[in-house]
This record gives structure tokens, C-alpha cells and sequence, in this order.
């Protein structure tokens, strides 16, 4: 279909006369071919004809696309009295332009991005230092980017920072955080640390000020569920919700495998051998691949969610977006989601997602597994990680308990 018969006279007018206009049809097509709902599609071409109007007062060139996208959404739109129809809204607006740059860059056009500041270049090296030698996740590399990006800003001209402004920066962060964050914070501050040794920088003096507070680990008890609460989280995916299937299949895979939201998500058509009755637990924090036992309850959902609602897709990932783009891997924010509204459907007072991996932990102890088969099923790379367990293997606690004083025998 002629991209410019669907719109209206005076969009259709406003994108045919603009810079933008030769690559209109390529737009139209790229939406489509991402599954957009024609609605969706419409509504975004208008919000391209609306950036052409502009463009076209402005003399955009593609070549600046990235700055001009800026300026059109940050200062055009609030003070916008184009002649309507016009779509004014900023994050509509800010989604179909980011379809245009992609559209024209596959055309061969490469927009000049603003230039990076010399903290962001530094922050950069710094990430790469992060995975390639250190082999940290992207997740994790991402939290310590955003703690160390405001000391890294400290300095000018990329110098290190002073012992003042580093007990500055330890103090204000420090103060804000719990005992456990606080320790991810230092550990974020020794590692930058350690990339500017790893760039000839001299941090000796700076080290011995980054102590990480006193926090004992293994002090707290972990927090379970109990069988009932798990069949009351299980029960909370009545039929009129929304991707009801998907929903329960993840949540299902993180009761019954023990996965993180993380390891969820990076499940793939390939991982399971439905034969065998297996999983391969891939990209998994441990960096390492890990087969497990798939449980039938687990496989019978994850199989009902591909044959009834899983979209088509190119994608090879289990879980998949069910709104345009639907080749976009999902993120493990939609995992959270949806086991936090579960708990609140089944009335349980929960929010963390990581509960479910220690509900699993106890239930193989108090059914008389050991420690090692818990670090095996979790995928801990240290017997230490796991014994935290042992303050729920009621069982074996039992026997070595001490008998309460005054207690008859």
C-alpha cells in the first residue's frame, strides 16, 4: 500500500515535500514488518509528518538527525502551534522518531551523534574493562556505571579524584544505603579504581580509603514461602488476564527451577530437550552453561504457552513480546512484574522476586536434600553461597538442637 493514500491530505502534503519523504515508504514497511497494528502505524506516520513539517522550517539534514530529534521533542513540541491534526505527545513522538533513524540508517545514512564527554568515553572503556576482563554481566556492569559515573564526574580533564573528594563521594553514597548496598558500592568504587591501574594511573593512596562497612552476611534468615503460599501464588493466573500463559510459565519456571528473572527470559526453543526431560540453564550469572531436570508441571506450561499464545515470531527466545516489536527480547522487569502483581492477586505481603529461589532452597532441605544439591540446582560456583540455607533445614536442625532448659525429657 502507497504510504502516502493512507494519510490524510494535509499530513500526506507535509511528508511528500519534506527531506524526510524518500524514505516514507521504507518507514511504512519497517513498522509493518515489526508487527505494529495499523493504528499504531498510522499514528506514528503522523507523528513523522509532524517532525517533517518542522524539519522543513528548520532545513533539517539528515546527517544531524540526532540533535534535531532532540530539539524537536524538548523544545518544539511544548511551545508546538502547527496547524492540527499534529500528535503532541512527547514519548509517542520521541518512539516513532527512533523508527525513523533506524530506517535511515539501513538506508546508508549515518546521523552524526553528539560527541561523547570525556567522563562517558572513560565510562565506556570502563564497561569493556568490566566484561572482557572481569566477565561481569550486563546488568551488573550497568549498576556500577551509574554509582561510579558521579566520582568519575568529580575530576576534570579525566584526573583522579583526590582522597577528599573520594571520602566526599563514599560519604554521600554511604550514607543513603543499607549495610548489603553499601558493600555493592564499595565494590563498584575498588573495580574503577582498578581500571585506572589497568590504564597506567597510580591509585595507591586511594584504595586504602574505600573500606567496605561491616555487614554480616549470613546474619539474616532467608525469607520462604510456605507450601500454601505457593499454591495460592500459583492459582492468582485467572483466565481473563492478560498473557495469562505467559505469565504462569515464568513464574513457573522460577518456583520449580529456581531460576533468576534474568536466567527467565534467556530461555530458548533450543534449551529444552523435550525428550530427555531436560533444561539448559544458558548465560546464567555463573557464566556457564547448566542442564537440569525439567518438572512435567514446568514443561506442560511452558508447552501450553508456546501452542496457545506465544506470537509468531523470528525470535528463538520462550518468552517473547506480545505487542510490536514482537522480535524484541522481553527484559526481567516484565518476569518482576508479573510474579509482584501475582502476589498481590493471591494476597501475599511479597515484592521480591528472589524469595521464590529460597522457597526452592527449603524445600529441597526440608525433604532431605543437602547443601550441595542446593548449590547444584541453584547454580552457586561456592558451597559458601549456599549455606545460608541451613538456618531453614528445620529437619537437621532439629536433631542437633540443644534441649531448651527446664524442659522435661
Amino acid at each position: 500500500m502507497n504510504v502516502f493514500d493512507a494519510l490524510t491530505p494535509l499530513a500526506a502534503s507535509r511528508l511528500r515535500t519534506s527531506v524526510v519523504s524518500p524514505f516514507a515508504q521504507a518507514y511504512w514497511d519497517h513498522l509493518s514488518d515489526q508487527g505494529y497494528a495499523r493504528h499504531t502505524v498510522l499514528l506514528y506516520l503522523n507523528c513523522l509528518a509532524h517532525f517533517a513539517h518542522w524539519a522543513a522550517r528548520q532545513q533539517v539534514e539528515l546527517s544531524a538527525l540526532d540533535r534535531h530529534t532532540k530539539r524537536f521533542v524538548d523544545w518544539h513540541l511544548p511551545r508546538c502551534r502547527c496547524r492540527p491534526p499534529v500528535q503532541r505527545t512527547r514519548h509517542t513522538v520521541r518512539s516513532a522518531l527512533e523508527h525513523l533513524k533506524v530506517v535511515v540508517v539501513d538506508a546508508g545514512v549515518r546521523p552524526d551523534s553528539a560527541p561523547l564527554s570525556q567522563v562517558d568515553e572513560q565510562l565506556q572503556r570502563f564497561d569493556r574493562y568490566l566484561l572482557q576482563m572481569k566477565g561481569l554481566t550486563i546488568s551488573t556492569r550497568r549498576r556500577r556505571l551509574v554509582i561510579v559515573r558521579p566520582l568519575a564526574s568529580m575530576a576534570n580533564d579525566g584526573r583522579l579524584p583526590t582522597p577528599d573528594q573520594l571520602r566526599q563521594f563514599l560519604r554521600q553514597e554511604l550514607s543513603r544505603v543499607s549495610a548489603a548496598s553499601a558493600g555493592v558500592t564499595t565494590s563498584a568504587v575498588r573495580s574503577y579504581l582498578r581500571f585506572r591501574t589497568f590504564e597506567g594511573d597510580h591509585v595507591e593512596h586511594l584504595l586504602p580509603i574505600v573500606a567496605s562497612p561491616a555487614n554480616w552476611r549470613l546474619a539474616p534468615q532467608p525469607q520462604t514461602l510456605t507450601p500454601s503460599e505457593v499454591q495460592r501464588l500459583l492459582e492468582a493466573f485467572p483466565p481473563s488476564l492478560p498473557s495469562r500463559l505467559r505469565c504462569y510459565a515464568m513464574v513457573r519456571c522460577l518456583v520449580d527451577l529456581g531460576l533468576r528473572s534474568s536466567e527467565a527470559i534467556t530461555l530458548e526453543l533450543d534449551h529444552i530437550d523435550w525428550a530427555g526431560g531436560t533444561v539448559c540453564i544458558c548465560k546464567a550469572k555463573s557464566r556457564r552453561a547448566d542442564v537440569l531436570p525439567l518438572p512435567h508441571a514446568t514443561g506442560a506450561a511452558i508447552a501450553e504457552y508456546i501452542r496457545s499464545e506465544r506470537p509468531q515470531t523470528c525470535s528463538r527466545r520462550i518468552f517473547v513480546r506480545h505487542v510490536a516489536p514482537v522480535d524484541v527480547p522481553i527484559s526481567a522487569g516484565i518476569v518482576r512484574r508479573a510474579v509482584r502483581e501475582a502476589y498481590q492477586r493471591a494476597g501475599l505481603p511479597y515484592t521480591r522476586v528472589h524469595i521464590l529461589r529460597h522457597t526452592l532452597a527449603g524445600r529441597l532441605l526440608n525433604t532431605g536434600g543437602t547443601l550441595k544439591e542446593v548449590a547444584d540446582i541453584l547454580r552457586h560456583r561456592e558451597l559458601n553461597t549456599s549455606l545460608i540455607y541451613a538456618k531453614i533445614d528445620f529437619a537437621r536442625l532439629g536433631a542437633v538442637a540443644m534441649p531448651w532448659p527446664g524442659r522435661q525429657q
